[in-house]
């Protein structure tokens, strides 16, 4: 069986030979001398060798005590700092958050809110897991996120998912196009033009091919594409107009594209807050979860076409 030393007996014993007595042991534990000696005897008497040793001014570890020091101090040392980093768990101050995002909202809409929490919270490290629609909620489904921002259509009911923002969808076509001369575009106005397309993974083609569906729309020759910045490049190359929700459109600002607003109707995405409701969330993760709850209250910023709700 292990020798059974404690921390209170590591702090005593740390106390003595910090002080050089047992007095002034006492005076730092704020207890009484008594109490330090009984520990000390308490340990020496578990340990089985004297730990220090009297002169007349000081108590002095003996050889034995030296080595057993080093480790109290080792161990004291990572026991309050496991504490302390507890204790800014418990308060939210410390620990970390992951969240998942799709990569539009994770490079768009993120980025102020998690500034906003870092400014209170500097020492939480803070993880994004940026991927596809179904990626994102996989991740809260397995626990590997404790939180998820996506589109409303894609959460499923064993998840729990709260709007808090919108983006409204907008048409982004080549230079010289003829769109250029208009202020607006309507769905209907796509009839028959190139269309550059997200593919059938994206939750942004489910939201277009609704809207066109609806409305009889057809289009031209489609060419389609995983990602923002693909769809983005054979657009400006050409190759087809398209529509893309409002917090995309920053991430498309490296091709030389031109946009305006679609109308008749006007369509917005609904942009959600999602977790497991069966997995209890700790203080830091439930902070980031009100923060972003409440961004409209606190003023935080969005890109043009999108609104916090």
């Amino acid at each position: 069986m292990g020798i059974d030393i404690g921390i209170r007996h590591l702090r005593a014993v740390a106390a003595v030979a910090d002080a050089g007595g047992y007095t002034g042991a006492a005076r730092k534990l704020h207890v009484a001398q008594s109490s330090v000696s009984r520990t000390v005897l308490e340990v020496e008497q578990r340990l089985g060798v004297r730990l220090f040793e009297r002169t007349t001014r000081r108590v002095h570890p003996t050889v034995d005590g030296e080595q057993f020091l080093t480790i109290a101090r080792r161990l004291l040392a990572e026991f309050d700092t496991a504490m302390n980093h507890f204790e800014g768990y418990l308060s939210g101050t410390r620990g970390s958050v992951s969240i998942a995002a799709l990569p539009s909202l994770a490079a768009t809409m993120l980025p102020h809110v998690l500034a906003k929490f870092r400014t209170a919270r500097p020492d939480v490290a803070v993880t994004v897991l940026d991927g596809l629609s179904q990626d994102v909620l996989d991740h809260v489904a397995r626990g590997s996120a404790d939180m998820a921002v996506t589109v409303a259509a894609t959460v499923p009911p064993t998840l729990h998912a709260r709007p808090i923002a919108v983006d409204r969808f907008v048409c982004v076509f080549p230079p010289g196009h003829r769109f250029a001369e208009h202020s607006e575009i309507t769905w209907n106005d796509l009839d028959g033009e190139e269309f550059v397309a997200f593919d059938p993974t994206s939750s942004i083609r489910a939201y277009v091919d609704r809207i066109l569906s609806r409305h009889g729309v057809r289009l031209g020759s489609v060419t389609q594409a995983r990602n923002v910045g693909a769809v983005a490049g054979l657009t400006a190359s050409g190759l087809g107009v398209s529509a893309v929700p409002g917090l995309v459109l920053p991430m498309m600002t490296f091709a030389e594209i031109d946009s305006r607003p679609l109308v008749e109707p006007v369509v917005e995405r609904d942009i959600c807050l999602v977790h497991d409701p069966t997995r209890p969330l700790s203080r830091t993760a439930l902070a980031l979860m009100e923060l972003l709850a409440n961004a409209r209250s606190q003023r935080l910023r969005l890109p043009a076409g999108a609104r916090w709700v």
